[in-house]
Parts: C-alpha cells; structure tokens; sequence
C-alpha cells in the first residue's frame, strides 16, 4: 500500500524541487568535475528544514514521519545530484538519536540538523566488509579515555564529516559479536586521520576516504550505548540502511528507464524507430515489468516502516538484493539502447550506469542478503 500524501507533504516536495533547481543545478557539474561539494550547500539544505526532519523539535529536527525522508530522497534523484544527505540523515544520524545519552543529543544533534556537524559511520575494513564481526580497530580503556588503533576503508562521507562512529571491538570475549562497540571520533582528535579522497568507478562527490586511529585517545563519554553491543545496535540500524538502498536503486532504475525508453521512441536506424524493434520493445516492456514489481514491494515495506512495524530482515534483505540487481540490468540493457552514446560521459545514462554498480555491494551485498534470507528458510 502506497504512501497518501498530504498538502504538507506536497509542499515539503515542492520546497526541495525548488531549492535544488536554484542552489544546486546550476553549479552541479562544477562540484562533480571537483569531486566537492561546498559546505555552504549542507548549511542552506539545513536551515530549510531538509536535513534529519525526523527528529524532535528539541534537537533541531520537525519531529516528521519518514516519509518525508522518502520524499528527500525521491527529489534529489529526480535532481539527478549525488549530495550525501540521506547517508547523514537517515543512516548515521539515526544511531545518535536512538543509542545517545541525553548529554550526548544535546551536543551533536543541533548540528546535525543545521548541517554545522555532517557525520561518517566506520565499519568496513581492508580485510572486514561484510564479515562484520571480524574488524580488527581496537578501543582500549586507559583511564577516563579509550586508546583506539586500527583502519576502516570505503567511508562515504568521511572526507567532510566532523564526526565518525567507529566500530571497535572493545573486549575478550570468545563470541566477537559480543566485542564490538559503537565510538564517536571527532574530527581533529589526536591520533585520527584521513587518506584523500578514494578515486572510485562512480559517485565521484561523496567524498569517501579511509580513517586511520594509531594510539587515537577518545573520552569514554563517547561510547554510543552500551559496551559489547555494537554488532546487534548495527544489525538493528541496517534495516533502514536497507530500505534507503533499494529505494535509491528504484529510483535510479527508473531514471534509466526513462532515458532508454525516450531514446527509442526518438532514434531512428534502418529506416524506422530503433524501440519498434521486437528485440528492443520486449526488453522495455521486460524492464516496465520489473520496475512495476519492485515499486510495490518496496512501496509495501516503506508503509509499513512508516507506520512502525517490525519488518523481519528477510524481507528488507529480498528488497534491497533483488531491486539494486535489478537496476544493474536495467543500466545495461538501458545503457545498450543508446549504442556508443551511451559509452559517453557527456550523457546522463553513462554516469548512471556507472553510480547504480555500487547498489549490490553497500549496505550488505547481494550475497550476504541472500544468507540472511537462507537462514530464515532454515537453510
């Protein structure tokens, strides 16, 4: 069941149209040749309100439903940007309002929703990606401090964050899914460091680094929740991680869809419409299908997060490997519809294709999702 919009809510989507197509386009392509994006653009999209909605009025949000994220995010890929600002607001931020103390809230989340604080969450290293529970970052007690050393790599965000959760095992115990815990590492902290910026195949604008702790001394009043809980804190938050992920898949597949379907009405080969032919006009209408499908099964789920239903991970784990392969194949066939124009950077569907690849690999890859989705069939 989809989501019934409001007023309000056409008027939060029209606010966002408007402030892209007056702050953010004009410049866009600059930033993306720059591989930057200002800090000036986190602030504006802040002070409109854009930034972490969600949360309480007392922490500088406007205490919305997540529905208002769902919009966010719809309206910056029909901006056709690629800002960090749901990976803040809807991934990272979360963690601070959900496992933070009082004392903790009150000095982060303000800036947070300003866009004064932009955060990073640390989990992925060279030898610990989607074997999570096999980090090697240490975080020793030493008096009031912890003592952190150890490495994460693939950081979205982390160029420009101001704070970063880093997990780190934190104990012996035999279980290492009982060692793990959650740390907030502020920028500019002795012993923390940033690599440049990664060159990566896409998403050239987020800004994503590796982090390097060697004897990083961090206040114990840092620790995000409770000691040796971090696995099941990151278990529990992934979920949403994962809805963001199959949505932001959806909305690329159906971008690329457009494109390719538009280019075929319009190119003409052998004397007629390149889309009127068979080979062609089955695989748009193959693509219309399974567009059509992930929409309502994602359009279910996101009701029901909504709504704050327990969705078991099962299913957020079938949504987000089916629909970011999906989108993989609607790039392809899409990108093969333009023939060598496609292969040019100077048209969209290039730099599309080129974006959408991470989508089966962040947030758990298709094959770990597929593992949670075994394990629940007793497999």
């Amino acid at each position: 069941m989809a989501i019934e919009y409001t007023e309000e809510h056409d008027m939060f989507r029209q606010s966002l149209r408007k402030f892209y197509e007056k702050e953010v386009l004009p410049y866009y392509a600059e930033w993306e040749k720059e591989r930057q994006i200002p800090r000036s653009i986190w602030k504006s999209y802040g002070s409109q309100g854009f930034l972490c909605p969600w949360l309480p009025e007392k922490y500088g949000g406007a205490d919305l439903g997540f529905e208002y994220s769902v919009i966010a995010i719809e309206e910056m890929s029909r901006a056709d940007v690629g800002i960090p600002f749901s990976l803040h607001s809807n991934i990272i931020v979360p963690y601070i309002e959900a496992l933070g103390n009082e004392e903790q809230k009150e000095r982060w989340l303000p800036g947070c929703a300003s866009g004064d604080i932009l955060t990073a969450i640390g989990m992925t290293e060279p030898d610990a990606g989607s074997d999570l529970a096999g980090i090697k970052t240490t975080a020793v007690k030493d008096g009031d401090d912890y003592i952190i050393n150890g490495q994460k790599v693939f950081i979205t965000n982390g160029w420009d964050s101001d704070l970063v959760i880093v997990a780190c095992k934190t104990g012996n115990n035999e279980k290492p899914h009982r060692n793990m815990s959650l740390i907030v590492v502020e920028t500019g902290t002795p012993g923390y460091t940033k690599s440049e910026p990664l060159r990566k195949m896409g998403r050239h604008t987020e800004g994503t680094v590796e982090l390097f702790f060697e004897d990083c001394r961090v206040p114990q009043k840092n620790l995000l929740g409770e000691e040796g809980k971090g696995f099941y804190y990151l278990m529990d938050k992934l979920q949403q991680e994962r809805i963001v992920s199959a949505l932001g898949s959806l909305l690329a597949a159906e971008k690329m869809f457009n494109e390719g379907l538009a280019y075929s009405k319009e190119r003409v080969a052998f004397g007629q419409k390149i889309g009127s032919f068979q080979a062609n006009s089955f695989k748009l209408a193959e693509m219309a299908t399974e567009i059509e499908i992930a929409r309502t099964f994602l359009e279910d789920l996101i009701s029901d997060h909504v709504a704050g239903k327990k969705i078991p991970a099962a299913r957020v784990s079938m949504a987000k490997w089916w629909i970011s392969e999906m989108a993989n194949r609607v790039a392809y066939h899409s990108l093969q519809l333009f023939g060598g124009y496609g292969y040019m950077e100077e048209y969209p569907i290039s730099k599309h294709y080129q974006n959408v690849r991470v989508e089966t690999i962040f947030a758990g890859s298709t094959e770990i999702m597929k593992t949670i989705i075994a394990k629940d069939l007793g497999l």
